[in-house]
Formats: structure tokens, C-alpha cells, sequence
């Protein structure tokens, strides 16, 4: 391999890397919906080239995170409630599947994490931690993903739920929010545990379109 190559090699890794530091600065907060994302800045914020910077927002704008503005560049995407209510639904079914699968490729390893996650929402939940909480559901969500052992279904999701982060985030924060929602997580959790498909699937579909009512309510 020439050494050309290997830059080209670390130049991509880099790349890559950058993509991921500014995903989760956008869906940490630290840019507002509209905040302009200047090349310059930012590639002094990374220690990175404009290059790398240029290549991220456009990764970033292919997944919905960012918009490019005409005379203006890049800057972080607003997504609007009726835009999130219609990710949801589109989760729906992508969701729906994965916990049939999980319930399906479940393992007696796999299970003693879920007992374990289950344990920690309780408790969570009990405690008023509601910044572990909302921790914990994305954990789940991960987990059931994984469990579910399907990579196309895994990709779509985990584009989708980067958009609808912020969203997410204020749901689980909305004032009852957890009381109602963590009893639908541990209903998922069961069905998983008790190997059923049909009941994973029903229940995931039922916390969802809960979801999808209370983002109605925000509006």
C-alpha cells in the first residue's frame, strides 16, 4: 500500500469520526434548531480540515440533521411536530419488527440484561431521575435493536430516531410522562423475556402510538 493510501485511509476515518462528534453535538443541544454550522468554526472547534467539515455536514444533511440554505450554508434542520409524528409512525413498523425478533432470538444471556435494564427503569422511575430515565429508554430501544439481529430495519431506525431526538427528549420530560411510558417499556421488556412475539409487537405498537399522541398535544 502506497502512503498516499494511508492517508487516504486516516483522512476517511477522521471524516467519519467528525460526523459522529457533530451528530452528537446536534442532538445534545450544543447547536439550536437554525444555528448556523460556518466550515471555519467548526473546523477549528475538531481540529479538523475543511475538507473532513465539508464531508460531515453533507453526511449530516443526507440524514435530515442539517439544511443547506441558499447564500447561507449549512445549518442545523428544525423538525417540526407534524414531521416527528410522521417519523413515529414510520417507526411503527420498523419497531414492531424488531421487538418480534428480539422476542424471537432471544438467549438466556441476553435476557439477564434485560432483567437488569428492567430493574434500572423501575428504579429510575421511583427515584424522579428522570435524565437516567430517558437514558435508560434510548438503552432499550439500542438493545432491542441489537436483539433483533436486523441490520436494514437497525439503519432506518437509527436514522429516524437522530431526527426526532429532540422531540424525544421533551417527551420524556413532559409533566406524567414517565409514569405512563414506563409501564408500556416494561410491557416490551416482558414480552421479550417471555420469548412472544406477538406480545412484543403489540406492545412496542401501543407505546408508539402513544408517543404519537402526545406530540399532538405538544403542537
Amino acid at each position: 500500500m502506497t502512503d498516499t493510501a494511508f492517508v487516504d485511509v486516516e483522512e476517511a476515518g477522521v471524516r467519519l469520526d467528525l460526523t459522529q462528534q457533530l451528530r452528537d453535538a446536534i442532538l445534545d443541544g450544543e447547536f439550536a434548531p437554525h444555528q448556523r454550522l460556518i466550515e471555519a468554526d467548526l473546523s477549528e472547534r475538531y481540529h479538523a480540515s475543511r475538507a473532513a467539515v465539508r464531508t460531515a455536514l453533507l453526511n449530516l444533511t443526507s440524514e435530515g440533521l442539517v439544511e443547506r440554505v441558499p447564500n447561507r450554508g449549512a445549518r442545523v434542520r428544525a423538525i417540526s411536530v407534524d414531521e416527528a409524528v410522521e417519523i413515529v409512525e414510520v417507526r411503527i413498523g420498523l419497531e414492531t419488527l424488531c421487538a418480534r425478533k428480539a422476542a424471537e432470538n432471544l438467549t438466556d444471556a441476553d435476557a439477564e440484561g434485560l432483567r437488569r435494564l428492567r430493574f434500572e427503569i423501575e428504579d429510575a422511575v421511583a427515584s424522579g431521575n428522570l435524565v437516567e430515565y430517558a437514558r435508560l429508554n434510548q438503552d432499550l430501544d439500542r438493545r432491542i435493536r441489537e436483539l433483533s439481529h436486523h441490520a436494514t430495519a437497525t439503519q432506518l431506525l437509527e436514522r429516524l430516531r437522530a431526527q426526532s431526538a429532540r422531540h424525544q427528549f421533551r417527551l420524556a420530560f413532559h409533566p406524567g410522562r414517565a409514569s405512563q411510558s414506563a409501564p408500556e417499556h416494561i410491557a416490551i421488556i416482558d414480552a421479550v423475556l417471555a420469548r412472544d412475539p406477538d406480545a412484543a409487537e403489540a406492545a412496542t405498537r401501543a407505546h408508539l402510538q402513544g408517543i404519537v399522541g402526545v406530540l399532538r398535544g405538544l403542537d
